[in-house]
């Protein structure tokens, strides 16, 4: 199936991580996060990527993983960087530096947003990041242009000598179709880059490499006046005139399957920075503009004020589609006053029920003991993070006061502690911990602060799929490392028949009046081998 040209059904996912090989690819680097989890993992499936030697291993975060894809290209090899979208937050400091160096191996990011926050703390839209960075930035609407705009992507990235951003969202990213692919070329490989200073961020080179980036403004405008991906279609009626974005341009022509046209001019964006003449002349050709784009209202917002005459400009920002959440076929139907159709009655049997830990999974005997020593110290507060221990918040555990975001359990609790707040517990997983807990973690050693960390380690990345954990075999090693008392580094296993003596270290633990580390370890039930 993989490493031939031909038809194939891809998940949007798989067709970016076929394109990259099929690009000649000499590294993946990624870290787990829903929607994003599945380009790294064809990778490692793939034959060609093991025949080739493709460096294919998870990294412990987005950062890592983006200055990891820099140094390949630095190297001269093609390397393809994925993550969700707030592990962009995480990568946002090589990621806007990365613009200014440059590359010299063509470096791809893909990015999966998550509106409607299937599975993430906010539905921000990675398009702002492209144009914070001066980068351009691709938006596919289906597989195919996906798999078409990675292959492209990485001549453009070693043309231009600059990073490209791919942006997806949820539907598209874990939805199938039929994929075209061409055959692949042999892997890449260049020299080292020439100027030697290029990747030396003194000021001095740092502000000739931006007067570089800035001067090539002109020549990504000009591509994307130009490019394929963004085309106008006509239309009979000059009422309305419609711009749609990557993804909805399929809402948008869902509304007319019974003809296949749309009976308004339509300019599909596909690639940026946005096409600032073709959008000028789609608005001189009508009297008003439908902006369909899913995310946060990046093109309404920009073209409100600037186009001339006052021309009406429609779309999330003033009610004419929502504000928030994903954009849905029946919205845009709407939108287009074409009526909404009335939901057929969901089936009980496909009906929403709240998520839960699965059956014998070992973060519930933890919070059992976890809530009994709680439920003694209402004053007190327990400090969560991201992962599967998150449903830690639902009943019938209702163990914790929080969950922002990546390691902000260990440097909340703190923060709480030094304000009084007593006890603090911090919980967090394995991965999570490796992630970015253990910078906070150092924090509280350095001032030896009296507050607990419970690490709750199933031996593996669980949430998203139960990808290999960095802190695997090494997490006591790595917590001794960071400079924790020996004696106040305990390991309990969560079961039911150990809820006294685990409820009693926690209680012994909670009263050191320094930083203490309890691992709660049992192997993740998914992780198990089956058979």
């Amino acid at each position: 199936m993989h490493g031939i040209s031909g038809r194939r059904l891809l998940l949007t996912d798989e067709a970016i991580a076929q394109a990259a090989l099929d690009a000649g690819i000499g590294g993946a680097y990624a870290y787990p996060g829903t929607p994003s989890t599945e380009i790294l993992e064809y990778i490692q499936q793939a034959p060609e990527a093991r025949e080739r030697g493709v460096h294919r291993l998870w990294s412990v975060n987005e950062k890592t993983a983006l200055e990891e894809g820099l140094g390949h290209s630095y190297a001269g090899r093609r390397a393809l960087v994925a993550m969700k979208h707030v592990g962009l937050n995480v990568a946002a400091d090589p990621f806007v530096n990365a613009a200014i160096t440059g590359v010299n191996g063509g470096l791809v990011l893909v990015v999966a947003d998550d509106p409607s926050m299937h599975s993430s703390q906010n539905e921000q839209d990675s398009r702002f990041y492209a144009g914070f960075a001066g980068i351009p930035l691709l938006e596919p609407a289906t597989q195919q242009e996906a798999y078409e705009m990675t292959r492209a992507a990485f001549d453009w990235s070693e043309q231009w000598k600059i990073p490209i951003l791919i942006r997806i969202v949820t539907r598209l990213a874990h939805s199938r179709a039929d994929v075209v692919t061409t055959p692949p070329i042999e892997p890449v490989r260049l020299e080292l880059p020439q100027d030697p200073r290029q990747f030396v961020l003194l000021p001095a080179n740092a502000r000739r490499n931006y007067e570089r980036l800035l001067d090539q403004q002109a020549v990504f405008q000009a591509h994307s006046e130009a490019s394929p991906y963004n085309v106008r279609t006509g239309g009979r009626r000059r009422d309305r005139g419609v711009i749609a974005a990557g993804i909805a341009y399929n809402y948008l022509m869902e509304a007319f399957t019974d003809t296949g046209e749309c009976p308004w001019p339509v300019l599909a964006i596909r690639e940026y920075p946005l096409p600032a003449a073709a959008i000028a002349r789609l608005a001189a050709d009508v009297d008003s503009l439908l902006i369909l784009e899913e995310g946060a209202p990046l093109i309404e917002s920009r073209l409100r004020g600037l186009l001339p005459g006052g021309k009406p400009i429609h779309g999330r920002m003033d009610g004419t589609l929502p504000r928030s959440g994903e954009l849905t076929p029946d919205g845009v139907s709407a939108a287009l006053g074409l009526g909404r159709p009335k939901p057929a009655p969901v089936p009980t049997v496909v009906r929403p029920r709240p998520p839960m830990l699965c059956a014998g999974c070992p973060h519930a005997d933890t919070y059992r003991f976890l809530k009994e020593f709680m439920a003694d110290h209402p004053a007190g507060r327990v400090f969560a993070d991201i992962g599967c221990y998150t449903l830690g918040a639902l009943p019938p555990f209702e163990a914790i006061s929080s969950c922002v975001d990546m390691g902000a359990s260990i440097t909340m609790a703190k923060g709480a502690a030094d304000a009084g707040l007593t006890p603090a517990i911090a919980v967090i997983g394995d991965s999570t911990f490796t992630h970015s807990g253990l910078t906070g973690l150092l924090d509280a050693v350095m001032e030896n602060t009296s507050m607990t960390v419970l690490i709750l380690d199933n031996e593996t990345t669980g949430m998203t799929g139960c990808q290999t954990s960095p802190a695997t075999g090494r997490l006591e090693r790595i917590i001794a490392g960071l400079g924790v008392d020996a004696a106040h580094l305990r390991v309990v296993i969560p079961l039911s028949k150990n809820h006294d003596k685990n409820l009693q270290v926690l209680r012994e633990e909670a009263a050191y009046p320094g930083i203490s580390v309890i691992i709660s370890r049992r192997v993740c039930l998914q992780a198990v081998p089956k058979g």
